[in-house]
């Protein structure tokens, strides 16, 4: 029986890497800001989920943000009472939005990222308030009017989710 077969079968998901190399990117610096942000990215207000891009490479392929999960957010009270804890929605949200920041720095068409589907999406570690998710996203595939990426978050060196999302201009 091979590696992925044995891992199949008990349900055990395999070790993750990240999909951008964090070595050589201070966390700290931020190459955008939220308001920056608002070149590319349409949401506004309780919707606006990144506090800023800390690193992209030049082609825009890659990028890492950041959202600072504060406890007046408006899902705190209500996920869950007593233990709030960043709803899994959010947090490919917020990876997605970073992956259409990247999208729409190369891209001439107007308009906004719809997103069309969401892969082998894994919740692996709670985001709590307080803490600061980071966000890597990676283009696998671009066309002017479409997009797939990988992404993923992080709390420190532990990691909160993965997903694939797909994305076009609507």
């Amino acid at each position: 029986m091979s590696t992925a077969d044995t891992a199949q079968s008990m349900k055990i998901r395999p070790a993750i890497t990240p999909i951008v190399d964090l070595s050589g990117i201070d966390l700290n610096e931020r190459m955008l800001t939220r308001k920056d942000l608002e070149r590319w990215i349409p949401h506004r207000g309780v919707m606006s989920m990144l506090d800023g891009v800390v690193w992209h490479d030049p082609g825009f392929s890659q990028g890492v943000a950041i959202k600072k999960v504060r406890d007046d957010e408006f899902w705190h009270d209500g996920h869950f009472p007593g233990r709030p804890m960043l709803p899994g929605v959010i947090m490919i949200e917020a990876g997605a939005q970073l992956a259409s920041l990247l999208f729409h720095s190369r891209s001439s068409e107007k308009g906004i990222a719809g997103f069309t589907r969401i892969e082998n999406a894994a919740f692996r570690g709670q985001v709590l308030p307080g803490q600061d998710l980071i966000l890597l996203a990676r283009e696998v595939k671009y066309r002017p009017r479409r997009f797939i990426s990988d992404i993923q978050g992080m709390v420190g060196d532990k990691f909160a989710f993965d997903a694939r999302i797909t994305g076009m201009v609507i």
